[in-house]
């Protein structure tokens, strides 16, 4: 049998319906030299009548096996995969039908040993998904790193939109953590590594949120303790930009006692905050073009930030231990 170009890896964990929308996306691609390789990570809600239902659209291969967390998971699949290159996505993703000739036409033009892609908000998300999704890539809150044509200093691939090639799997082994942050850590080995990491703005993805703010707070929660948990792995990869959600987190919560203190001061920091909000709230609405999703950016940044940094602090705290 002819190896594929590409071999696509989908961990999934109690998302049968998610894994119906992307592999329907996956079925309408302009470029069709790829196999799928569905991982169910010890799923009490199966996804394998669905992934029957695509069996005549697309080359499927599924695999059951006990719960050990997205990183493993996907490892499980390289070691599954035929293809040339690996492409790893999130089970709550959904592609573009130009995503693969995007990819294809990148790799010939730079030669990329490995890749990764922005996000964006379908226009069938709800309003709060599309809040989540803008904090998440906004440049006001911890975003940036996620897209856009221009980025500064080296680009590190997100799993719910990451390609490697196979000598990358080969000579790194693929994941290390079974969780939270294990995209950036591997990223980081990659660099360390040698190999050519790039950004292709065009291989984007419609990623999903949570469905809402106490789902996603426990996302950004955990993306916070990975965060630190990076820093206890390679401790040069903690900036002073990582520690903003943190300090914002603090800062918050001063803002409870500062009257105490200073009245004046209070005034002052107030006025920042609500600067800082209102500042959010019109970039949303210039980016979104949605009053809603402009008015729900404020809660969503609030969320996201505080929760990210909560995680921080109790990992790093944790680690003094």
């Amino acid at each position: 049998m002819r190896e594929p170009q590409f071999s696509v890896i989908i961990p999934v964990y109690n998302r049968p319906q998610e894994v119906k929308e992307i592999l329907s996306s996956l079925a309408t691609q302009s470029f069709k030299d790829f196999e799928v390789i569905i991982v169910e990570d010890g799923s009490s809600v199966r996804c394998e009548e669905i992934v029957d239902i695509f069996r005549d659209q697309l080359s499927l291969q599924y695999f059951f096996k006990p719960n050990t967390g997205p990183g493993p998971s996907r490892n499980f699949g390289f070691a599954h995969a035929r293809g040339n290159y690996f492409v790893v996505f999130d089970s709550d993703c959904i592609l573009p039908t130009h995503y693969f000739l995007s990819v294809t036409q990148s790799l010939k033009e730079h030669q990329w040993d490995a890749w990764g892609g922005p996000d964006r908000a379908h226009e069938n998300f709800t309003l709060k998904q599309r809040a989540m999704g803008y904090t998440m890539s906004s440049v006001l809150t911890t975003g940036g790193i996620r897209g856009g044509k221009k980025h500064v200093g080296w680009f590190q691939p997100r799993s719910f939109n990451m390609g490697i090639s196979r000598k990358v799997f080969e000579v790194t082994e693929g994941f290390k953590f079974d969780r939270y942050a294990e995209d950036i850590e591997f990223s980081i080995r990659m660099k360390n590594a040698g190999f050519k990491v790039g950004l292709i703005p065009d291989a984007f993805v419609y990623h999903k949120r949570r469905l809402n703010f106490q789902q996603f707070y426990q996302q950004v929660y955990n993306f916070g303790r990975g965060r630190a948990l990076v820093g206890r792995a390679h401790p040069a990869e903690i900036k002073i930009t990582h520690w903003f959600p943190a300090v914002f987190l603090l800062g918050v919560i001063s803002l409870i006692f500062m009257p105490l203190i200073s009245v004046k001061l209070f005034a002052v920091a107030f006025g920042l905050f609500s600067f800082y909000l209102v500042t959010i709230f019109f970039h949303s609405l210039k980016e979104n073009k949605n009053l809603g999703v402009a008015l729900l950016s404020i809660p969503a940044a609030l969320c996201q930030l505080c929760g990210y940094g909560l995680g921080f602090l109790k990992e790093k705290f944790n680690a003094h231990r």
